[in-house]
């Protein structure tokens, strides 16, 4: 190889390893978008006005679910960390479904994959299909990146109280819940 080619290859490993790196990161922190009152209103206002397909193509109004704690994890198939949360997301609605707490999620995907995938995991939280419009509804709830997965929390009340862009545990989403189930 010559030298030239020999520079380029490492630069183009150095590049790939720094974005694996990153990519790394990303799956393990989460960032908290913060968003004003007006906000956080009029996102979950947006949310509850918003009617999604069910996976066998039944429109689901999201407004079913106004009054209970809400946890929205918007994600696709072909996210890892996304994959990687589901379980614990499945652990957190088998723990809390019976205290007025409702999962749903949100697939920015083709539905027959997401299908697959929901009887594959066992998903046993909602699972709504939104394409594009999952998009603008995450935008309008604080995800201006348009990454995944995206996670935002309503309470009873109708408000936003969390939005949390990257990987979510059960730890985490306990403790945004917990002083809402007393």
């Amino acid at each position: 190889m010559s030298k030239p080619n020999r520079f380029s290859f490492y630069v183009i490993v150095a590049i790939l390893s720094l974005a694996a790196g990153f990519a790394y990161k990303s799956r393990e922190i989460g960032i908290t978008v913060s968003l004003s009152s007006a906000d956080r209103k009029a996102g979950a206002d947006k949310f509850f006005d918003a009617t999604l397909s069910a996976l066998d193509g039944t429109p689901q109004a999201l407004s079913q679910w106004r009054g209970k704690i809400v946890i929205a994890n918007f994600w696709a198939t072909w996210c890892l960390p996304c994959r990687d949360e589901i379980p614990e997301l499945i652990d957190t609605y088998t723990a809390y479904h019976q205290k007025d707490l409702v999962i749903l999620g949100i697939a920015i995907d083709d539905t027959d994959k997401v299908a697959a995938f929901s009887k594959e995991f066992n998903i046993n939280y909602p699972v709504l299909v939104g394409e594009f419009d999952a998009f603008s509804l995450a935008e309008a709830m604080g995800n201006l990146q348009g990454a995944l997965p995206f996670t935002v929390t309503i309470d009873r009340n109708g408000m936003i109280v969390d939005t949390h862009l990257g990987r979510i545990k059960k730890k985490q989403i306990e403790e945004i819940i917990k002083p809402m189930l007393q």
